[in-house]
């Protein structure tokens, strides 16, 4: 009871962390609900470190765990979706450097007990598949029209018109989250919220949907949105001059410049909290800057801009086909085309949009091919677009630096991809060699295997004893049959009368030492002959002179073939050993009967 208690309020705890954390910064000290809601969202985002994910990894993320096929109504409950979150987390941890990799387990829970207090209040214990899409391609990274390119693919049909209904329900989770950061009064959901989006349009296409959304302003359900990113963009932009109220010598973020007082201008923080000093009133109109530009830069760009070198206005997004394209085939990379206003996120490629075909697991050969297809599909895709770049006119300036900027990006993720793919072959690598070192927790787990190696070693070990005495009993013996060899000579050459005591009675070698019997050798001329041979021995014994050459031959190869077998056996036992110790070194868990080379306990008679 005492332990089921403490995991209770431990969970209590981590589910309340990130809101402590969010009070703690006291984001309600801003005056503007638009700046404070933003400044919450943008907190959640990177306390949860999903600043670090971008958009196209989070659309990949989705396909891999089979959320593209799944109906937007459809539950999931919260141990999938928390699956789902650790492998978009590990996933993350791969791509970044190893001095900047992530707590993850750490980013998992604060996101999930966030997502499950926005999106299931009521304690069921399940979410929508829209819902998590919803608030996960809203709060990752990455630009707002890519994001909102991917919601419009949600909510329209398969002629690329935005069917109302969906867009309303997009609404009704995306503000959600001002909801849950407690900016509900200010951006709750209500049921005109459609209606002021699009007061008049009746078909809505992708286009107008970006113009309405990427409007400035944008509508006021939404305008924390672009704002959020704007806060992304300007964290460390540095403006080199003195803030009017705090005095602070430099500004980060954004820079607000009075358009009554000459001069006056504040840094963020001052004017967030409505700060003001001298004639300055906060009624006064103020300029949000987001760079810092010299005087010298602003007058070039003044008389550029008069006598027409720069374009008065940049369109806030690209022009996207109106038509929605047929699905590509992913089969040849090669026949890619570049961006397109397909309404199904199968299809859905863009600039610096990484997408797979099928999910892989992190440990499977076939995750390397799937990053060579992605490799090919961005060479294919920067390919066309190089292509398309030649053909504009000279004049479109604009198009042909975008063009160049969107190459820069393709190939630094093509750089990081390579650099990604050269990291798994070397992690696979020390995988497997560490994998074919034995180690001592395989051989703890194998104590059948060890005594059968000790077994072995040991009988190795006496066989080895044994054939060091049978030589050095074969080298005294062969010096002993050589002695008698010259005593034959001898013998033959003598007188025809001489009897055989007479030749055992002449001077003979030392015996030799019988390894088979543990008798003391005596002198007697019958010892001398101990160990011989029966041919040598019958030889010297009948009383008639025998041709000897021919016995003393046989004796020899009987003890060349006893030394044979002997070696064999010897040999027998060393590829026993080498077979055990590689069935050692590959960790088998259940070993073969102990092999018997011969007779343990006998010993070979000679």
């Amino acid at each position: 009871m005492i332990e089921e208690g403490s995991k209770s309020s431990k969970a209590t705890v981590e589910k309340r962390q990130l809101f402590m954390e969010m009070r703690a910064q006291n984001f309600d000290v801003i005056r503007l609900s638009t700046y404070r809601t933003a400044c919450k969202l943008r907190f959640v985002q990177k306390r949860c470190n999903l600043h670090l994910v971008d958009v196209w990894n989070m659309i990949e993320a989705f396909r891999d765990n089979g959320l593209s096929t799944l109906d937007h109504n459809a539950e999931i409950n919260v141990s999938r979706l928390e699956t789902i979150l650790s492998s978009i987390f590990y996933q993350l941890n791969k791509r970044l450097p190893t001095t900047h990799q992530i707590n993850v387990e750490q980013s998992i829970g604060l996101l999930l007990n966030f997502m499950v207090a926005t999106y299931d209040s009521e304690g069921h214990g399940k979410l929508t598949v829209f819902s998590m899409k919803s608030m996960l391609s809203t709060m990752c990274g990455g630009k707002i029209v890519d994001k909102l390119r991917y919601i419009f693919s949600q909510i329209s049909d398969s002629s690329g018109t935005m069917v109302f209904a969906k867009f309303d329900q997009f609404l009704r989770e995306v503000l959600k989250l001002p909801t849950a950061v407690f900016e509900g009064p200010s951006f709750g959901y209500t049921e005109h919220s459609v209606r002021t989006c699009f007061p008049q349009q009746k078909k809505i296409l992708l286009n107008t949907f970006l113009d309405v959304m990427m409007a400035d302003p944008p509508p006021q359900c939404l305008v924390w949105l672009p704002l959020m990113h704007r806060l992304a963009n300007v964290e460390n932009v540095f403006h080199p001059v003195e803030c009017s109220y705090c005095r602070s010598e430099s500004m980060m973020g954004f820079r607000y410049r009075c358009q009554q007082c000459h001069g006056y201008q504040l840094c963020q923080n001052c004017f967030w909290r409505g700060h003001a000093s001298g004639p300055h009133s906060n009624q006064h109109q103020m300029k949000e800057h987001s760079s810092w530009k010299s005087p010298a830069k602003k007058l070039s760009h003044a008389i550029s801009k008069s006598l027409g070198c720069v374009p008065i206005g940049e369109p806030p997004h690209p022009v996207f086909p109106e038509a929605a394209e047929r699905p590509q085939d992913l089969a040849h990379p090669t026949q890619l085309k570049p961006v397109s206003n397909n309404m199904n996120d199968t299809i859905l490629m863009s600039s610096g949009a990484p997408t797979s075909t099928k999910s892989s697991t992190l440990e499977s050969p076939s995750r390397l091919d799937e990053e060579h297809r992605l490799i090919a599909r961005y060479a294919a895709r920067l390919a066309a677009e190089a292509s398309n770049s030649t053909q504009c006119p000279p004049t479109d300036l604009s198009f042909n630096f975008d063009a160049n900027k969107q190459q820069r990006q393709l190939i630094a993720e093509l750089e990081n991809k390579n650099r990604e793919i050269l990291q798994e072959i070397q992690r696979l690598r020390l995988e497997h060699e560490q994998a074919s070192q034995p180690t001592p927790e395989k051989a703890q787990q194998n104590p059948t295997l060890l005594a059968e190696l000790r077994l072995l070693r040991h009988r190795k070990d006496e066989l080895e004893k044994r054939m060091s005495a049978l030589q050095e009993s074969r080298r005294e013996l062969m010096v002993q049959l050589e002695g008698l060899m010259r005593l034959l000579k001898a013998q033959t050459g003598g007188s025809p009368h001489s009897s055989p005591s007479h030749s055992a009675s002449c001077t003979m070698p030392m015996p030799i030492r019988s390894t088979s019997a543990g008798s003391t050798p005596t002198h007697t001329p019958q010892d001398c002959l101990a160990g011989v041979g029966d041919d040598v021995l019958d030889a010297f014994s009948q009383g008639v002179p025998r041709n000897l050459r021919n016995d003393l031959l046989v004796a020899a190869d009987s003890i060349t073939n006893t030394m044979s077998s002997l070696v064999k056996e010897l040999h027998s036992v060393d590829d026993g050993l080498e077979d055990e110790e590689v069935n050692m070194r590959n960790g088998r868990d259940k070993v073969s009967a102990p092999r018997h080379y011969g007779n343990r306990h006998s010993t070979p008679s000679f």
